[in-house]
């Protein structure tokens, strides 16, 4: 009996540490979804890419935080946590590495457009 009670207390706190130290994955949706997503009022839509490059044209809506800055990590503290966010860049490799830095941050529902602007406009949805 003691055995029984002293291997629940042990599978008990495994569950409870492993619950807790569970991260949260960002989700890679397609620009079709990203679509979906931006009719919803509540989310925050970053491009990742230069100023530059954000200038030259950008989904409507979209704040741009350059993931090369060296001030990327603090201006991403300015987002809102509980909102959810979606991230792009050019075709897809910084909104990937911007996305664990968000993780890293707090952010829990992350969304990284598959493809970036390179791929939405390729599917004809229209920048700015």
């Amino acid at each position: 009996m003691k055995k029984a009670v002293v291997g629940i207390v042990f599978l008990f706190l495994g569950v409870t540490l492993i619950g807790c130290n569970k991260k949260t994955e960002a989700k890679v949706v397609w620009a079709k979804e990203v679509q979906t997503l931006l009719e919803l009022n509540n989310v925050q839509l970053i491009d990742v890419r230069t100023p530059k490059e954000f200038k030259e044209g950008h989904i409507e809506n979209a704040q741009n935080i350059d993931f090369l800055s060296s001030t990327f990590t603090e201006d991403i503290k300015t987002l809102d946590k509980e909102k959810p966010i979606v991230v792009y860049c050019r075709s897809g490799k910084r909104s990937a590495n911007s996305t664990k830095k968000l993780q890293e941050a707090g952010f829990t529902e992350i969304y990284d457009l598959e493809g970036g602007i390179l791929k939405w406009k390729q599917e004809g949805f229209k920048t700015q």
